[in-house]
Order: C-alpha cells, then structure tokens, then sequence
C-alpha cells in the first residue's frame, strides 16, 4: 500500500507516492551485471512496483515504479525505454514522471477489462544519470479484472456504482464539509482495510481534545483514495449520510454501516472512484493513484519518450 497518514484529510498537499505497495520481485529476473566498461558506482535500484505480480486490479490503475534514488532528466528517456510494457491487446499509453523517483505508465483511457499486463523493467547497466548503474532486471505481471466504478455526486448525496457498464446500486452519501471539502476528480483505489484508525492530529486539522473537529477512531470499512487521507468508509459520526442528513465530513466519503460494507466487498485496487461537484478541485496526480485527473495533452507533457502503444504479450 501507499504509506499515508491513516484519516479523512482535510490538508492540502500531496505526497511522493513511497512504501511498500509492491516490492520489486524478490527474485531478479536477469542476473547479468552492468558491463565492466561502465564506470563504477552504487547501484540504481527499485524500491517499489505497483501492481504486484500475480493481482487483478481495475481499469484505472497505473504502472507505479519508484526508484531509491533520484533519476537526472538527461536519463529519464533511456530509463522509461528499458521500461518494457507488455499487454495481451495493443494498449495505447505513455509514462509520466512524478517528480525525479517516480514514474507511472498509464493508458491514454481506462485498460480493457481481461487484458493481460507484464512490466519489464531490465536496469541491468542502466544509468539514473546522477552515478548509478542498474544491476538487474525486475518483471511483474497482473490482470485487469471488471471494470468496476463508482461515481460521487457530492452535492447529490449519492454513489453510483456500475459493473462493466451495467448499474449496481446507487448508495447514499456523505462528503467533505465547506471548511474539509473532499478531493474532486478519479482517483483509482490505493487499497483497502477492513479497520483503519483515524486520527485528526495525524493530518492537522486538531490535536486538541477539546476541539469540535478532533477525532480518535478506529473505523470499519475502509477504501483509500489518496494518500493525503481520503476514504470512502463508514462513520460514527455519520451513521445514516445522505441528503437528509446532510452532515458534512472532514473529506472522506461517508457511507452507513451496510453500504460500506457491501461497497468494500466490491472494489479492488485501481478501481476508479470519481467525485464531482466539490469546490476543492482535482486532487494531484502523484496523491496515491489520480493518474487520470491529467488530461492526455498534460500526461504527455511529463513523459521523456512520448505515446507507445504496448508490446504484444
């Protein structure tokens, strides 16, 4: 999983995407070390892979390689080309860098459902342009599995969730209050966890005990959306949400105790949830996994090597 701070933010910036969401394959795909007429220097190595090899995630779900240490500008297009992306039909899409340690590969619209994935990423003698030379290989495959969405309507006070184009449900919600408007845009799911404990100091809204905004929770149902601490989960504090209600939270999408329920036994990793009619405006790319809340023209802009369309599996 992307490692946030576990509560409903109402704070403003991103994170560096980071953690231990999928550790590059234990076990190197190439052995081969850099050529000896490289210069000698510290290996450039991987630190995550997102997906792991063997998952099923949604439609939206990106290609997230982080590297341990920063890549130069001047090598970013050699690395992105050493990036193989493989796929069972031809795939159109690009990379992006999120800043100089990582790099997503995402499709120029959502994946086709039942497309076979599989990441080469062969570093082996690769430079990151700053004095590190790639020493192995790291391969990951996955699947991507029903495209599942569910859409927000904050001002609506609803959920709709489809299943391969047909309607599931529409549920009943909660969002963010005026003064803790949740994030706008899609954001594919980063994971999710039966009980997640909450913390109003964890993300500076209130430290303070006595305040109307502090919260100490430990909460069920829990599907992560951004890494600055939004979820769609049941609350307490919240435990009939709806137009009725209209009960604002501090950003996380609210849902009563059997909708949450239902609704986590039915998304999995890189299934878009999108959000529209907040006032805060799109979350950022890199904060978990909004790949698609940049447009194609603004994707591309971030890419060294430009539009590919994927290799035949």
């Amino acid at each position: 999983m992307l490692v946030g701070v576990t509560a409903c933010g109402g704070g403003g910036g991103s994170d560096k995407a980071s953690g231990d969401d999928a550790k590059a394959s234990g076990k190197p795909s190439a052995s081969a070390s850099p050529s000896p007429t490289k210069p000698a220097g510290p290996p450039m190595l991987l630190d995550t892979i997102t997906p792991q090899t063997g998952t099923t995630v949604g439609v939206a779900m990106p290609i997230s390689v982080i590297f341990t240490n920063p890549v130069a500008a001047k090598a970013k297009a050699t690395v992105e080309k050493h990036m193989k992306v493989s796929t069972s039909q031809p795939v159109v899409g690009a990379w992006h860098w999120m800043g100089d340690r990582r790099a997503d590969w995402r499709p120029k619209t959502y994946w086709p459902s039942g497309t076979k994935v599989r990441i080469d990423a062969d570093m082996t003698g690769v430079s990151n342009g700053n004095g590190r030379y790639g020493v192995h290989g790291y391969t990951h495959t996955f699947t991507i599995g029903d495209d599942v969405r569910a859409d927000v309507s904050v001002t609506g006070h609803t959920m709709k969730v489809t299943r391969n184009g047909q309607a599931v449900r529409t549920l009943s919600i909660n969002a963010g209050s005026a003064q803790y408007p949740t994030w706008d845009g899609t954001m594919a799911v980063i994971d999710k966890q039966e009980k997640v404990h909450m913390t109003s100091c964890s993300v500076g809204i209130s430290c303070d005990k006595g305040s109307a905004n502090f919260y100490d929770l430990t909460l069920p149902w829990d599907v992560h959306l951004t890494q600055s601490g939004t979820y769609v989960h049941y609350s307490t504090g919240d435990p009939n949400p709806g137009s009725g209600s209209a009960r604002g939270s501090h950003g996380c999408v609210h849902l009563s105790l059997s909708d949450a329920k239902w609704f986590y036994g039915q998304v999995k990793q890189g299934d878009p949830v999108t959000i529209t009619g907040s006032p805060r405006g799109k979350a950022p790319a890199d904060n978990g996994y909004a790949d698609f809340n940049l447009g194609w023209d603004q994707w591309l802009t971030g890419s060294a090597s430009g539009e590919e369309t994927s290799t035949a599996l």
